[in-house]
């Protein structure tokens, strides 16, 4: 077992910056912007409705996504040691168990605005939360198999804040159109999340993670979350174009062509251009999910909406 080494001097509770840190405001985004990709794809007006909507941003991000990364943080304090020794947790800013007394503190928090915002909500919560607990928790641990860890992630980042957000906007449950595409996209993000995986190698290795880089190699992870990424997002052209979005269609479909193409720079070293592109190919992809929800939201408003 690798020892936590402790680079500040030891503290009884954490500061208000160390929480902060644990939270990690910069992974807010992903599922922020899913939620709003949900909204925008109703085509509904939030009008009387912002409350909810404005709730359901707070949920997906700073909240439930908030959680993962505190649950995530307490049980890999000692893969953390060896790959990011400086984090929260190992460098001893947050003593003692705070970090678990923090997730657990989060995740009441987050079910309680989340019951807010009515059943189908409370519900894809409830999901959400029970996801992030066994992305990271034993028994289940799913990050132990990048295959399935990654699947868990990239649904509970994309696919239900974006189902969430449909559901919470309309007052009622998306139409089938949305829910495919919010599935498509959730599934894609399996290979945005391999990404992620490149900078922790080597600990990795050493903790017994299978990610995909240490199941498969780097070269061939690095295939695999192109192949994953593209399909996916050919998918949603599909059902744009079959949807008669034309236009949508041609937005995601140029989107993909730009990001195929820094695909190719990617694959040729794909350690060392990982976090690049990590910055310019996920920034297309979530591009390409804002045109796909914008297409979406020109369809008629489906019957019964309470909006």
């Amino acid at each position: 077992m690798a020892q936590i080494p402790s680079h500040v001097s030891a503290a009884s509770y954490p500061s208000p910056r160390a929480v902060i840190a644990l939270l990690k405001p910069i992974t807010w985004f992903p599922p922020m912007w899913a939620f709003a990709c949900g909204a925008v794809a109703t085509g509904a007006g939030v009008g009387e409705r912002w409350l909810p909507v404005a709730l359901g941003i707070l949920l997906a991000g700073p909240l439930l996504c908030g959680t993962s990364q505190a649950v995530n943080d307490w049980f890999d304090r000692h893969v953390d040691a060896i790959n990011e020794p400086d984090r929260v947790i190992p460098s001893g800013r947050m003593p003692g168990q705070w970090g678990l007394f923090v997730a657990i503190v989060m995740s009441v928090l987050s079910m309680a605005v989340a019951s807010l915002l009515g059943s189908l909500v409370f519900i894809a919560a409830l999901v959400g939360l029970a996801l992030a607990w066994a992305y990271s928790a034993p028994p289940f641990r799913f990050k132990q198999n990048g295959w399935i860890g990654n699947g868990v992630v990239g649904l509970s980042y994309e696919t239900l804040p974006w189902i969430t957000a449909a559901a919470a906007t309309l007052g009622q449950t998306p139409s089938a159109l949305t829910i495919m595409t919010a599935l498509l996209y959730g599934l894609g993000a399996h290979g945005i999340l391999t990404l992620n995986d490149f900078k922790s190698i080597k600990g990795d290795r050493q903790m017994g993670v299978d990610t995909l880089p240490v199941l498969h190699g780097a070269r061939n992870a690095a295939r695999i979350a192109c192949l994953v990424m593209a399909t996916t997002q050919a998918g949603v052209i599909l059902l744009l174009a079959l949807a008669g979005l034309a236009t949508g269609a041609a937005l995601v479909g140029a989107v993909l062509a730009l990001q195929m193409l820094c695909m190719i720079r990617f694959l040729r070293d794909p350690e060392g251009k990982a976090v690049w592109y990590s910055a310019v190919g996920v920034g297309l992809y979530v591009s390409g999910m804002m045109a796909a929800a914008v297409a979406l939201g020109s369809l008629p408003l489906p019957s019964g909406t309470g909006v």
